[in-house]
């Protein structure tokens, strides 16, 4: 059962999109397991440029299925618009699935969601405003709908109608908004319906023969460890899980299915929203780097911040969500530099800390970092990472020492080739020459 799990390594927009398009290309299965629309995968492809949000990265290889999970959830509207984008541009999407237990982002999850924001004042949460929060929320209150709920008529009716009013009196009370129309919402639903009710399939019986027939399934996650909501910078974190138990449940595999565990992380760090971001810069170096790398958040093309690489939390994000192995992307964008730098630690008073501590504490730390010798030769288009510039293996070396975790691919370049494979179990460190 060669069950691959994708995972990001920091704070999300690590270039998870791009290492999901290269291994799709032999997989047989590619499920989205957790998250919604509120983030997006970059895909750079002989077909063009495509910010995925729901579609899993998959799409572009025929010959695999593609699942949204029941981990995720759906914004129909949102998904309808991809849908029509990618075959707009000659992809295919017969073989888009979603599960019927992926809950449903509701009209009045994105209205709360953009209130709550609003009402938060001076102290936002850095919410996409995509309706997330509310949707799981409902999720765990048992008050949700899922999208094989839009198939079932007279128990879509029912539950709708309950729960336009109990929102309705949440909107009027505690915002001061106008309450919900329940014809428009159903309306909505049964507009749904008709375009993806063929989509909308018990997943389980599909994963299950993939499994016996020992494919090669591929599970996509979004964000990144440090969004975790229960091991990230609470609470300017997502909703979901982003770990690979989460990738368990939201895909419905069994544990020791998953054999590989790749963990996404940049040369550098970046975020989006707030919170803690202990090696953020600003000034020249961070706009450079920004223009450079092209970090602009893919769903709301808010600039993101960046940082110098975060050791500390990758090797944090490691432990957790034991990765087998590490992507480096966008290695390029720090080509010319002069020197480079690793956080390695992190001060906190007197104390020296090797590890990521709780949300209030991080948000004191200082950064301990190690200042490495720049690389004036290009990495873009190299292809061999013999070829690399020594200055630029020794960077990664590094890194591989400071996170605990060998390194399988390098990413050169915005491009679909512009990837350069290693051995996914042997390190970089040993390929010295």
């Amino acid at each position: 059962m060669p069950v691959t799990a994708v995972v990001g390594g920091h704070w999300g927009d690590e270039g998870k999109g791009k290492v999901v398009d290269a291994l799709s290309r032999s997989a047989d299965m590619v499920i989205r397991y957790n998250g919604g629309n509120n983030a997006g995968h970059t895909v750079v492809n002989e077909y063009g440029t495509f910010r995925l949000h729901l579609v899993p990265g998959g799409i572009f290889n025929p010959e695999a299925d593609c699942i949204i999970g029941p981990g995720t959830v759906v914004n129909p509207d949102a998904l309808l618009k991809e849908i029509g984008e990618l075959e707009a541009h000659g992809i295919s999407t017969e073989r888009l699935y979603i599960s019927d237990r992926a809950h449903i982002v509701l009209p009045h999850h994105i209205l709360i969601d953009v209130l709550e924001e609003r009402a938060r004042g001076p102290k936002p949460h850095g919410t996409t405003k995509q309706g997330i929060w509310p949707v799981y929320a409902d999720k765990a209150s048992r008050i949700g709908l899922r999208m094989g709920d839009l198939l079932e008529e007279e128990y879509l009716a029912e539950h709708l109608s309950w729960i336009v009013a109990r929102k309705g009196a949440q909107l009027q009370g505690v915002y001061g908004y106008l309450p919900l129309e329940y014809e428009e919402v159903m309306a909505k639903c049964r507009q749904w319906r008709e375009q993806l009710a063929p989509r909308i399939v018990d997943i389980l019986p599909m994963v299950q023969r993939a499994l016996r027939e020992d494919r090669h399934i591929l599970l996509e996650g979004h964000l990144g460890v440090m969004r975790d909501l229960d091991w990230g910078i609470y609470p300017y974190v997502t909703s979901s899980t982003t770990l690979p138990g989460g990738a368990c449940a939201g895909a419905g595999i069994p544990p020791q299915a998953i054999i590989r565990v790749v963990g996404v992380v940049k040369a550098y760090t970046t975020a989006v929203g707030g919170g803690p971001l202990p090696t953020e810069i600003s000034g020249e170096l961070a706009d450079l780097l920004r223009e450079r790398g092209q970090e602009y958040g893919a769903t709301t093309g808010r600039p993101r911040r960046c940082g110098w690489f975060d050791g500390v939390a990758a090797r944090y994000a490691a432990q957790v969500a034991g990765f087998t192995d590490l992507a480096v992307m966008k290695l390029d964008v720090l080509d010319g530099m002069e020197t480079v730098k690793i956080c390695t630690a992190y001060r906190l008073g007197d104390r020296v800390l090797e590890t990521v501590p709780h949300t209030a504490a991080l948000e004191r730390v200082q950064p301990v970092y190690e200042e490495l010798p720049g690389w004036r030769g290009p990495c873009r288009g190299v292809r061999e990472y013999e070829d690399l510039p020594p200055e630029a293996k020794a960077f990664l070396r590094r890194i591989e020492e400071v996170v605990g975790v060998p390194i399988s691919l390098i990413g050169v370049g915005p491009g679909r080739e512009e990837m350069i494979e290693i051995s996914p179990f042997s390190p970089v460190g040993r390929r010295r020459k």
